[in-house]
């Protein structure tokens, strides 16, 4: 026994000793600068492949949306692929007015939808084909995908973007000797972004919201789930925005949202890979330096007031019944956050954690079991389980041997040993995410908006190794408690629970 102790102790070390190095040399590879116009740029040098990673992440997602905005984040997402004043048209001085009169359409025509019952058919009929000619006459300028068929022909890949709660980020690996290409369309993009096809890809992200959420079970349970835990916040409200939301989303409305908040003030730039940075800070500098900064995104002002009760949701669905337990928990920097990441690698982090050998291994009850927290980190959040009971056993059964392993929790100090074992794993996990350029740009930017500093990275996990046994029992017993629960599930429509 002393020996095997003595080689997981070794192994232990020698963990620590290379997350110890990588974080220090993490240190002194990060090169910052911040433009006049506020832009945070982050460069990283890596000579390993004549490749980069370059990613603008902005500090606005959908949780900075006010109430007639909800679902514009996501929208501006797809939107910003279209084109600039040179790129995605033929005549752009053409196309401009025929934009212009489309949106005075398409506003008149939101307007008397808006009148419901009372609207009338026959005006509603007429703007519809009226919008749908303009939208034609428009389309005669469009030339699609151009600056996704640049990057392709310079040897680009992973152009994409994403939304979150928190942020908005759009990336791209090219080759190192195409970085400027990157610099000047992307510039572009900020200083004149064109919102062609808007309406036509409303119905898109439309379709989007039927095909993922209104007729997919699991895309209904976490929008329930998030809605029912959240009665305040913005957190509770879906980033593509409910049905009725997008049906009122307006051009004006987008490139408000978009000349407000998509601007260097907001904006993380990382760059990763083979690159001089002193000559890449000048490449920066001129092209996005003349940039005009922008509003910062004030914070959310509201606060989520205090649970008082459980509270459970039930999907009827004709789907195989699974269901969620989340626990409202404070986010960084508060010091139990970095207890919540023991707790979520103890419990539910691969097959040697506790929830996964209990439910799925040893019992049976479950045939998946896992743990996390979102749905963003910039606010107060949730932390998640989420199973799903293998037949013939029931949701009640899975759900009482859940709340069972988080009595022992409240209960039994984790051991040391686990401890390590958590450590152990989180050390693996963070380095092989940060082995790649797009891995170590994603994780710059992220916690450069998010934490306030990309340099959570290193201090992550100097943090998580301080959290003791007597921490995660006092988190356990604060937060894991009835009546601060929010349960929602799927049954079958002719299940019985």
């Amino acid at each position: 026994m002393k020996v095997l102790q003595g080689i997981f102790l070794l192994i232990f070390c020698a963990v620590i000793s290379v997350s110890t190095v990588f974080a220090a040399g993490l240190e002194d590879m990060v090169r910052e600068h911040t433009l006049k116009n506020g832009m945070k740029v982050l460069l990283v040098e890596r000579h390993t492949s004549p490749t980069v990673a370059a990613w603008i992440r902005f500090k606005v997602g959908s949780v900075d949306e006010r109430s007639d905005e909800r679902g514009i984040a996501h929208l501006l997402e797809h939107m910003l692929f279209k084109g600039t004043k040179t790129l995605g048209t033929t005549d752009y001085v053409k196309e401009k007015p025929l934009l212009d009169a489309l949106e005075k359409t398409a506003q008149s025509l939101m307007a008397e939808k808006l009148k419901r019952e009372s609207a009338d058919p026959k005006k509603l009929a007429e703007l519809s084909g009226k919008l749908a000619a303009q939208e034609a006459a428009a389309g005669k300028y469009v030339v699609k995908n151009e600056v996704s068929r640049i990057y392709d022909k310079n040897g680009g890949n992973n152009y994409n973007a994403f939304t979150g709660k928190d942020s908005t980020a759009y990336m791209i690996s090219l080759p190192a000797n195409k970085l400027e290409l990157w610099a000047v369309l992307e510039s572009d993009r900020l200083r004149n972004a064109v919102l062609r096809e808007f309406y036509t890809e409303r119905n898109v992200v439309m379709e989007e919201r039927r095909r993922s959420y209104d007729s997919d079970p699991q895309g209904k349970l976490w929008e329930s789930f998030l809605a029912a835990a959240y009665q305040a916040h913005p957190y509770g409200q879906p980033i593509i925005g409910w049905m009725s939301d997008l049906e009122n989303l307006s051009r004006t409305k987008a490139e408000s949202f978009l000349h407000r908040y998509y601007a260097p003030v907001n904006a993380v730039v990382a760059i990763v890979g083979d690159i001089d940075p002193d000559k890449t800070i000048t490449m920066v500098e001129k092209y996005f330096g003349s940039l005009p900064p922008g509003v910062p995104v004030p914070p959310v002002a509201t606060v989520e007031p205090r649970q008082l009760g459980e509270r459970r949701i039930e999907i009827r669905e004709d789907a195989e019944p699974q269901f969620m337990i989340g626990y409202h928990k404070p986010t960084i920097p508060d010091p139990d956050d970095y207890t919540f990441d023991v707790i979520t690698m103890l419990l539910a982090d691969g097959k040697n954690s506790r929830l996964y050998k209990k439910l799925v291994v040893e019992k049976q009850l479950a045939s998946d079991v896992s743990a996390f927290y979102g749905p963003g980190s910039r606010y107060a959040n949730l932390f998640v389980i989420s199973a799903v009971p293998r037949s013939p056993h029931t949701m009640r059964e899975v759900e009482e041997a859940i709340y069972a392993e988080l009595e022992i929790l409240k209960k039994e100090p984790v051991s040391q040993r686990e401890l390590q074992q958590v450590l152990n794993k989180l050390e693996a996990d963070e380095i092989q995410s940060l082995s790649s350029n797009g891995g170590l740009a994603y994780r710059l930017t992220e916690y450069e908006s998010v934490a306030g500093t990309w340099r959570y990275l290193t201090e992550h996990r100097a943090k998580v190794a301080k959290v003791t046994p007597a921490e995660v029992m006092n988190a356990a017993k604060k937060y894991l408690v009835p009546d601060n629960r929010t349960v929602a599930f799927i049954t079958k429509r002719e299940a019985t629970r």
